[in-house]
């Protein structure tokens, strides 16, 4: 089992490094183990970035091993400085403890916590927090050398701009971790990202020096993705896509995967999803023969967004897409429109009654009165999904939904948010 577990995750480009490839093997082969990931609640909601090791945990309890989730309420609170080029602002503990809430809720999607293998979710401050200053200088202090430290690329990386002591003590503080999920949980391995090796590593050697037997632990780290472009994954128009639905709408998640390219596509698939290999080598097929259906994009959109936000928002997603395809907007409810119009042209405008032509043009949606009355002649012009080829049509009460804003269209997919206000 074991064998076909790390054959699928190196056919899914998912392991970039391994302290030790064959003992893990070896391991996996003869027992089910714990093994764990932590995420630094540094915002209430997780990005899809955060996600991959996730996922990848979420494989080995598919495979029968329990996975443990780390919310880093204490090292939250101090900040990973892997991968920044400057200091983290600090968070209060009422802020920290906002955003574990969110995580927890997210991580109950991703996770099996009812099975036999359940997932189990821990915080570190239960045991980073009740630990003094002179118990964390005496017990893990004399364990790492500042030399050790020195040598660690989040450490190395920030010695000329300057690293707080604070920040500095991270990859101890992280080790501490996995010293404690392994002597109470049988932890065995941790995964995290590839910016997360040197934290990992600083976890084995604490577990070696604190432990007489012979231990057996082991790290993996997941590549970091990128596009085929070169250009960074995780970002939309509008920012990072978030797993919280108040911060990216179903509709937009759902929009950002489908709107992968050719090139990415297969990659994201295997990275992502839980899709079969045979299955994800067909949709290949579907790329390379036939790509205009895209296929390949539309399971991927499903996938994902069936996993973070549930069966309901994904037909919620497809719906206001195709309404937005076929141009009939009637089908939408107006919050719908909103989230699927958040990113075109928008424009306020005073809340009083217009004619067609003069708020159109004010709009800047046609150059002049003379273009505005023709597209309207034309059959170009349409209000919230309604055709308007009337030139003495107003805009008034009746067009403005939720009385703050119309979605103008002209032509086949230009469309305009109008926002009134006053």
């Amino acid at each position: 089992m074991s064998n076909e577990l790390l054959e699928d995750l190196k056919w899914r480009g998912l392991l970039y490094q391994q302290t030790d490839e064959e003992g893990l093997a070896e391991l996996l082969q003869s027992e089910k183990i714990s093994l764990y990931c932590g995420v630094d609640p540094t915002a209430d909601s997780m990005h899809i970035g955060h996600i991959v090791p996730l996922l990848t945990l979420r494989r080995f309890q598919m495979h029968g091993h329990q996975p443990i989730l780390l919310v880093g309420g204490a090292t939250g609170m101090i900040g990973d400085p892997s991968g920044r080029n400057e200091e983290r602002q600090l968070q209060t503990t009422e802020q920290i403890d906002r955003n574990v809430e969110g995580i927890k809720v997210q991580m109950e999607r991703i996770f099996d916590f009812h099975t036999e293998n359940g997932a189990k979710m821990v915080n570190n401050r239960d045991w980073i927090g009740a630990m003094s200053i002179i118990e964390f200088l005496r017990d893990y202090g004399k364990l790492i050398s500042v030399n050790y430290m020195l040598a660690k690329d989040s450490v190395a990386s920030r010695l000329e701009t300057g690293i707080s002591f604070t920040e500095f003590s991270y990859t101890l503080i992280q080790a501490i971790d996995f010293n404690h999920l392994y002597n109470n949980f049988n932890c065995r391995v941790q995964i995290g990202g590839s910016d997360q090796w040197g934290n990992i590593t600083s976890g084995l050697e604490v577990i070696r020096k604190t432990h007489e037997e012979e231990t057996k632990a082991f790290g993996i780290t997941i590549p970091l993705v990128t596009k085929a472009d070169g250009t960074k994954f995780g970002k939309s128009a509008g920012g990072s896509v978030w797993l919280d639905a108040a911060k990216t709408s179903p509709y937009e998640f759902y929009q950002f995967w489908i709107n992968t390219s050719d090139a990415d596509v297969i990659k994201y698939l295997k990275i992502f999803t839980f899709i079969s290999r045979e299955d994800i080598e067909a949709l290949e097929e579907s790329v390379n023969t036939e790509a205009h259906l895209r296929k390949a994009q539309t399971a991927l959109a499903e996938e994902m967004t069936r996993l973070v936000h549930g069966e309901s928002a994904l037909e919620d997603a497809k719906r206001i897409t195709k309404a937005l395809f076929s141009g009939d907007l009637k089908a939408l409810s107006a919050s719908e429109m909103k989230a699927a119009f958040k990113d075109v042209p928008s424009i306020e405008m005073e809340r009083e009654s217009k004619s067609i032509v003069d708020l159109i043009v004010e709009a800047g949606i046609s150059p002049s009165k003379r273009q505005a009355r023709e597209d309207i002649t034309n059959g170009a012009i349409s209000v919230n999904g309604e055709k308007v080829t009337d030139l003495e049509y107003i805009i008034d009460e009746k067009d403005r939904l939720e009385d703050a804003f119309s979605i103008i269209r002209r032509g086949k997919k230009k469309y305009h948010m109008v926002q009134f206000k006053g």
